[in-house]
């Protein structure tokens, strides 16, 4: 596989896009077999992208999370327990 099929994209979206293209190209039957595989090839590339690009967003959604959480004060108001 050529350096080029594991170039990543530059965002998700992009990556994504991509995705929707390739599949739509292998289900229409526009590829050959041996540019299908080098699609599936670049396909499996950019799942494992996005995957990890989803996980970091995940962890850096649960630090600020986790942040807020800790930073928040607890009250214990009689009057708000109406």
């Amino acid at each position: 596989m050529s350096k080029s099929h594991n170039k990543p994209p530059k965002d998700f979206e992009e990556a994504m896009a991509e995705l929707d293209r390739i599949v739509a190209d292998m289900e229409e039957g526009k590829t050959s077999l041996e540019e299908s595989l080098v699609r599936f090839e670049r396909g499996s590339f950019l799942i494992e992208h996005c995957r990890k690009v989803l996980s970091q967003a995940e962890q850096k959604i649960e630090v600020l999370t986790r942040g807020k959480d800790e930073g928040a004060e607890v009250r214990d108001d009689p009057e708000q327990n109406d």
